[in-house]
């Protein structure tokens, strides 16, 4: 009798025990620009919480039912508002860790479940202490001149805990994607007439919408959004570009892309974003004029740097793709999204893993964009400016067309009429249709 009583009561507190979190088998850091990630690898889900300390500043973490099972001593803290990490046992079943802090922190906590990489997670994002990006926010300009910088931010994608894509012997869109961007932020700010900023500068993660709004605080006149997807088979290979397309995508191949990436923001921990705003008329149909002129120049941007890719690698499709990607869409930025190549591809895995190959394709995307620039540079940038200098020096030509007068034509071209006959030989101001003039410098 009394053996039976004993499991009974044994079975009775397993059923009762509460949910174990198992196992914390890793601790990772991600130092951003404006805030830190604390990323702990789970063997199951947990529950937490998390509350702050002062006098000294300390935050606590408590994860129910769960056990340390990593040394938590060899974590770099450098960058960081942490400035120690230790833990305890809080009683039989739970674990406490606490952030010994240099300064005070707003903590944001929430859990991720499993992907192509990782299990189980609890994040804690650490905000306050660090540097703003936006410190940074320049457009070079020369006093009173007119010739500013072509400002591109270039966006590597994911990032941090979202590694992006995984391809064969450990490749990582992440890292790809980042040593690309990085090659191409080089070679923009090298040519007289340009700038360019990173959206990130390491391996952090960024939301999606933070993306758009930080080539918004930089006054970027393009946006260029660097990836290097996977696709279900391993035989999708090539390079390819894509604009927003307000009706959705235009291939299966697209519209599984585009929710692949989309789904970056709740692997990031920021939830859902919706694609649709919700304006007043007016406002509508503003941001409808603005939407269409920047997708006007992102497919044509598109066009150039597909062109120039075509050089050096297989293209998926010979055509700028549109889909519905988040980080496209910026109503007053032109924004494109290149796919550099799939990593579930072997043999484009092989060649996006080696530096060379990635410059080779930095450079590629490079061409374009200047290809593009050379034919449509923003007023009052130095490449504007240096395209109407050269186009006076080589002698700009006008076509007559019916009601053109010649004082109309010298005015437009700020030449003076008398210039404009001496140049072009005439005697009089009698025009015919058809006929070209040649149009000296003002």
């Amino acid at each position: 009798m009394t053996r039976w009583y004993r499991w009974i009561l044994l079975a009775v507190w397993f059923v009762a025990a509460p949910a174990l979190a198992g196992s914390v088998s890793n601790v990772r850091i991600w130092p951003a620009p404006d805030h830190t990630r604390l990323v702990f690898d789970l063997s199951s889900p947990a529950e937490h919480k998390v509350f702050a300390l002062s006098s000294p500043d300390r935050l606590v973490i408590d994860l129910s039912g769960a056990e340390l099972n990593t040394d938590m001593g060899n974590i770099k803290l450098d960058d960081s508002p942490i400035r120690r990490i230790r833990s305890a046992k809080r009683n039989q079943n739970d674990l406490r860790v606490v952030l010994d802090l240099k300064q005070s922190v707003k903590p944001k906590s929430f859990v991720l479940k499993p992907n192509d990489q990782y299990g189980h997670r609890l994040v804690i994002d650490l905000y306050g202490g660090t540097v703003s990006k936006t410190s940074e926010v320049t457009k070079s300009v020369e006093e009173n001149s007119q010739r500013r910088d072509i400002l591109v931010v270039v966006d590597p994608g994911h990032g941090g805990d979202d590694p992006g894509a995984l391809g064969p012997r450990g490749v990582r869109e992440k890292d790809v994607v980042l040593a690309i961007s990085r090659e191409l932020q080089a070679m923009l700010n090298q040519k007289k007439g340009y700038n360019s900023r990173l959206t990130r500068k390491g391996d952090y993660f960024i939301p999606l919408r933070q993306r758009t709004n930080l080539a918004r605080e930089y006054n970027a006149d393009l946006m260029v959004s660097v990836h290097a997807d996977a696709f279900k088979s391993p035989q999708a290979s090539g390079a390819s570009v894509y604009a927003l397309s307000k009706r959705g995508a235009t291939s299966e191949t697209a519209r599984w892309l585009a929710t692949k990436e989309n789904m970056s923001d709740l692997i990031g921990g920021v939830g859902s974003v919706s694609l649709d705003d919700k304006d007043d008329v007016l406002a509508g149909v503003l941001l409808d004029l603005s939407m269409t002129a920047s997708l006007k120049s992102s497919l044509s941007v598109g066009d150039h740097v597909l062109r120039s890719m075509g050089r050096i690698s297989k293209l998926h499709k010979k055509r700028v793709e549109q889909a519905g990607f988040v980080v496209l869409k910026s109503p007053d930025i032109p924004s494109i999204l290149v796919e550099t190549g799939f990593i579930s591809n072997p043999v484009e895995s092989g060649r996006l893993r080696t530096q060379k190959y990635q410059r080779k394709m930095a450079q590629a995307i490079y061409k374009g964009l200047q290809g593009y620039f050379d034919e449509s540079p923003p007023p009052g940038t130095y490449v504007a400016w240096s395209k109407l200098q050269n186009r006076m020096a080589q002698g700009a030509t006008y076509k007559i067309e019916r009601g053109d007068t010649l004082s109309e034509i010298a005015a437009r071209n700020r030449v003076s009429l008398n210039d404009l006959m001496q140049h072009n030989g005439l005697k009089n101001e009698q025009l015919r249709i058809g006929q070209v003039l040649k149009i000296p410098a003002s």
